[in-house]
């Protein structure tokens, strides 16, 4: 029986929040990339030896025939994997969306550099484990860990691709065997285009089950339903569907619980309910001012300060990227909260991300901007302003975080009450959500954030029940 979506998007996310949660990706994950399967990938040396690739299920005895017949010679093995996975291949959607996840770590069958490359493209600091000896080394300032079980293609001749790999790997890659093992019992794993005919993974599953029984630790896993249209018959539709049955039930003798999908395009969108949900807790406050009419700057900081409070006392967490003449309230509103209940940690509820100054620097913004706001899931607009040449002018700098927010899901929170740009962003906000009945549960609040009648605290409140509502 499979898990209903729900339940793993709950779950999963409970992980996330623990900081125990992981990622097995298969040759699945990089496929709308443009990568090989196994099968395209040995298709050319199948030929070869006179045998039909749509035939065979042991491909793994197909590169070992070949190796064979090269007289133990792997050097054409080496340059396919090199030819089929050094291009010039993107990370997908859903590489990008894990990235920005707080995943800590990856296991990986695959020769491709796409997960790495998608991590570093969001900032993070990789640790890439692709042998035995990178093992007992620690990047510094790592911030996750890829582990690349069978190798990596900048190091063909080390990856494990024929039979003779496979069997010597328990005693030559022990290491990992013993690091994957751990892992399994203490995180929990999702895995991703993944098919779970890997007979090192089949190994170290018995291996953990004989000794932890029925006791292991629980993971999930997607898989594609089958469907009439797949089959050619009735019969074989029923044979299908029956094999995919029993393989989820066998599953489960590993704790490993299977999400069924209808396509696998589904999977994009369930991690990217993933995402939004897990970021509903982390809020951008997107604020610039150069003038505070018509409260006055010492009613305006005081403001920002006490809605940037209550925030982390109601356990959000702040992103900000120190506005002209609002950063420093934020700030200051964010860190009384925090040293006041000393439960909490500066670094895990205030992300800081100054703009970088200098005309070379202002091209990069916009990349800094997506950055800053990829974290969070709610996106708050407060004044909007800055001085051009004597004369202020509204905040164009914030339209683009607004458009960004919105283009990345995010939940928009224009406070029109204080004015300028952020007053523009409220009347849009209402004029797009005018026929949105899904918009009804927060329609009124957010009327009541552009009435100038009502004093700043009162907005404060308004702004805190908001984002309460907000899955």
């Amino acid at each position: 029986m499979p898990i209903r979506k729900e339940v793993f998007i709950k779950n999963y996310i409970k992980a996330l929040n623990n900081g125990d949660a992981a990622v097995f990706a298969g040759a699945g994950l990089s496929a709308p990339s443009g990568c090989v399967n196994w099968k395209q990938l040995l298709r050319e040396i199948a030929e070869e030896l006179q045998l039909d690739i749509e035939k065979e299920s042991d491909l793994v005895a197909i590169a070992q025939y070949y190796y064979n017949k090269n007289g133990s010679n792997r050097t054409r093995l080496n340059n396919i994997i090199k030819e089929a996975f050094q291009t010039g291949k993107n990370p997908n959607v859903n590489h990008n969306i894990l990235a920005r996840l707080p995943v800590p770590t990856y296991w990986t069958t695959n020769y491709d550099k796409l997960i790495e490359k998608s991590l570093e493209n969001n900032g993070k600091i990789c640790d890439v484990k692709t042998c035995c000896a990178n093992l007992t080394t620690t990047l510094k300032g790592r911030n996750v860990v890829v582990y690349k079980m069978h190798g990596d293609v900048d190091h063909p001749e080390e990856a494990v691709l024929i039979r003779d790999d496979y069997e010597s790997y328990s005693q030559e890659k022990r290491p990992f065997i013993n690091a994957l093992s751990g892992d399994l019992m203490t995180k929990t794993f999702l895995f991703i285009g993944f098919s779970f005919t890997d007979p090192n993974f089949s190994y170290i599953c018995a291996h953990l089950r004989t000794h932890l029984k029925r006791n292991m630790r629980e993971h999930y896993c997607f898989l594609k339903d089958i469907f009439r249209d797949d089959c050619e018959d009735e019969s074989e539709f029923e044979y299908e569907k029956r094999k995919l049955s029993y393989f989820i039930d066998d599953l489960k003798r590993f704790n490993i619980k299977t999400v069924l999908i209808q396509e696998y395009s589904e999977i994009t969108e369930i991690l990217r309910s993933i995402k939004r949900i897990y970021n509903s807790r982390t809020v951008y406050i997107s604020g610039a001012a150069a003038e505070y009419e018509p409260d006055g700057k010492d009613a305006y900081e005081k403001f920002i300060s006490k809605l940037s409070s209550r925030l982390i006392c109601e356990g959000y967490k702040i992103v900000s990227g120190y506005g002209l003449g609002v950063g420093s309230a934020v700030i200051s509103g964010a860190l009384t909260e925090i040293y006041y209940d000393q439960k909490m940690s500066l670094t895990d509820q205030l992300i800081l991300r100054p703009f970088p100054q200098g005309e070379d620097a202002k091209k990069l913004w916009e990349t800094y901007r997506r950055d800053m706001i990829s974290y969070s899931g709610i996106s708050i607009f407060l004044l909007g302003n800055k001085e051009e040449n004597g004369t202020i002018v509204m905040s164009n700098g914030m339209r683009s975080e607004y458009e960004i927010s919105k283009e990345q899901g995010n939940f928009l929170i224009p406070i029109g009450r204080t004015g300028y740009m952020s007053k523009e962003l409220w009347e849009d906000l209402l004029r797009e959500k005018q026929d949105d009945h899904t918009f009804d549960i927060y329609r009124h609040d957010i009327e009541s954030l552009g009435d100038s009648k009502k004093a700043l605290d009162e907005i404060v409140e308004l702004v805190i029940g908001i984002v309460k509502k907000v899955k």
